[in-house]
Parts: structure tokens; C-alpha cells; sequence
């Protein structure tokens, strides 16, 4: 696995159609890996009948809800499962 709890990640802002596991409205933005689930097999590769193979790094990232949705700052956090070909270091 590339990441650790703890770390600060950045989602990765690619432009792709089809079938997307990783919601748009959180490309481009910075959060910290909370948890690590596991490996899966790909659900992006899945939904068009392939094996989804090799399995990837499933992580728990949570984002600051206003940097997500802007206003102003609270403690509120948006909790998203990210695959790590989603993810790069921030």
C-alpha cells in the first residue's frame, strides 16, 4: 500500500467517462487517509465485465466539509472510500 492512516492525500483531477467509483465533487480536493479497508478488486474495471485485477488499496479519506462544499469553516467532515489509483500525495 502507498498510504498510511495519517497521511495527507490529494484526489487526483482526471477527466474520464463512464463509469466512475470516485465522485466528481471531490476531484482536485486534499484529505487525510482515516482508515485503510483493504484491497478489492476494481469496481471501475467490474462494471464492464472485466476481473478487476489486480486488486486495489481501498482507503477512508475525510475531507474538511468546507472545503468540500465551501462556507465557512465547521468541524463537520465529508467520508469518502477512495481507491489508491485516485490518490496521490498532497
Amino acid at each position: 500500500m502507498r498510504f498510511s492512516e495519517g497521511d495527507l492525500v490529494r484526489v487526483i483531477e482526471r477527466s474520464r467517462s463512464g463509469h466512475v467509483r470516485t465522485p466528481s465533487y471531490i476531484f482536485g480536493k486534499t484529505g487525510v487517509i482515516s482508515r485503510i479497508h483493504g484491497s478489492f478488486r476494481n469496481p471501475e474495471q467490474l462494471a464492464y465485465g472485466e476481473d478487476g485485477l489486480p486488486k486495489a488499496p481501498l482507503y477512508y479519506v475525510a475531507f474538511d466539509a468546507a472545503q468540500v462544499w465551501g462556507g465557512s469553516p465547521r468541524p463537520d467532515k465529508v467520508i469518502v472510500d477512495i481507491y489508491e489509483h485516485w490518490l496521490e500525495p498532497a
